[in-house]
């Protein structure tokens, strides 16, 4: 579970105004309209070619735990924040409604109908603010990680951003890097909360810390093993890389660089290590890498990547502006839904109606379009909907191991067009077309 709905109860985790609309309908008797609501984006990050969903999981868990309780209740009498027949309305507060959307790991498009909440208006309305943190969050952290990863090809890349966010957002980062294929991670509470793969050995402090920089790697490979990765460069970096084969050995696991040219100091190393006879001793850097970074290091000899400040800031794009709208609604007391939308100037505009996605293939399997519609499925499209089940009458249905995002992640991105990796500024990779006369949202 979650680092934060483990530990307490999500319904404050949102904006006062969903409290202060739930007041008002409740008055209006309109509270309980059966409801549609929609989370979408209306466009990526600029220059971005496709998003990445990450956080449903993390969803599912704050939505089983978005209980209010009697010290927040008292509290929110106490603040006049609603009335006491709403307060009446939240000590009860279940979720009984379905979700479901886009499984995570799957990538998005502009208008892709990303999740769906179904349930009355008070029900679900109270749910946006929380939705929209996470999904927000950890698919910008995601797409970031995605670009890292696919510019690093079979290199690993190891997720290191604990210090560079707070310390709760530093684990569901961890969480969305991982399914976007980071091998690992620094972050104790995201191993410990995810099972996410850990690892770590040493920082410069520990170095300094020793009368010599052969006493350091001395202590660390005794204590840690031959296997162990040790820091070059606090020093002098053709000393260190002589000290540290002549202490571990030719079997030593690896050697970190931290600063300065990469890519100079990476053949330089690799030279070393060779003609030392450590061949298979590899090479891991790090130093605000980013995936431009990443791939300009492409040719260069080194077996591995650690990436903090800008994969846990969304590598410039730390959100990805989906937004939660109401797209339909019941006009009657059990009547049928009606489409609802948005129509105000300045392109903030929705497509109402119930929808549902697929991504249509080419004949060679590539996808070509992201099909939205509303209304019934073509047949040739019903292989490759995109929406699965995740909550069905309050009931969580839809979770999964982490696992099964992170593979489902990479098949994917593999089935998009090549050019969606490609690091050039660009439109996003595929068109979305909407279908039953539905009009592009935004």
């Amino acid at each position: 579970m979650d680092a934060i709905t483990a530990h307490r109860s999500t319904a404050l985790l949102t904006d006062r105004y969903e409290l202060t609309m739930l007041q008002a309908a409740l008055r209006s008797g309109a509270a309980h309209r059966r409801s549609v609501f929609e989370v979408f984006t209306r466009r990526l990050p600029n220059g971005r070619r496709y998003g990445v969903v990450a956080g449903t999981g993390r969803v599912l868990d704050a939505v089983e735990n978005f209980r209010f309780t009697g010290p927040q209740l008292d509290w929110l009498a106490d603040q006049r924040v609603v009335d006491d027949a709403t307060l009446r309305f939240l000590a009860d507060y279940r979720f009984t409604g379905d979700i479901h959307g886009y499984p995570e790991g799957e990538v998005y498009f502009p208008g892709s109908p990303l999740l769906t909440v179904e349930g009355t208006f008070a029900e679900a309305v109270i749910l946006e603010t929380l939705v929209l943190s996470i999904l927000n969050f950890d698919s910008a952290i995601a797409a970031a990680a995605s670009r890292m990863t696919a510019a690093a090809g079979s290199r690993p890349v190891i997720e290191m951003g604990a210090r560079r966010a707070h310390e709760l957002a530093a684990v569901s980062a961890a969480r969305a890097a991982y399914i976007a294929g980071f091998s690992a991670t620094s972050d104790l509470e995201a191993g410990f909360t995810h099972g996410i793969p850990t690892t770590g050995t040493a920082a410069h402090a520990f170095t300094l810390l020793h009368d010599s920089e052969r006493d350091a790697f001395t202590a660390q490979v005794e204590s840690m093993g031959r296997g162990t990765t040790l820091l070059i460069d606090t020093y002098d970096l053709a000393e260190a890389v002589r000290t540290a084969v002549e202490v571990a050995g030719p079997d030593l696991g690896a050697v970190r660089i931290d600063s300065g040219d990469l890519t100079l100091l990476a053949h330089r190393v690799r030279r070393q290590l060779d003609d030392l006879g450590a061949h298979k001793t590899r090479i891991i850097v790090t130093s605000d890498l980013d995936e431009y970074a990443i791939a300009a290091l492409a040719a260069a000899p080194v077996d591995g990547y650690g990436v903090g400040t800008n994969l846990v800031t969304g590598s410039g794009h730390p959100t990805c502006a989906m937004v939660y709208k109401l797209v339909a609604r019941e006009a009657v007391p059990g009547g049928p839904l009606v489409p609802v939308a948005k129509r105000s100037a300045g392109g903030k505009t929705s497509t109402g109606g119930l929808k549902w996605a697929a991504r249509r293939p080419d004949e060679d399997g590539v996808a070509e379009a992201e099909v939205v519609g509303i209304g019934p499925v073509p047949a040739q499209l019903e292989p490759h909907l995109l929406h699965v089940p995740l909550v069905r009458g309050g009931e969580v249905v839809g979770r999964e191991p982490l696992e099964a995002a992170r593979e489902r992640h990479l098949r994917s991105r593999a089935g998009l067009p090549m050019s969606a990796t490609q690091l050039s500024k660009g439109e996003p990779v595929i068109v979305t077309e909407l279908l039953s006369g539905a009009t592009a949202a935004g």
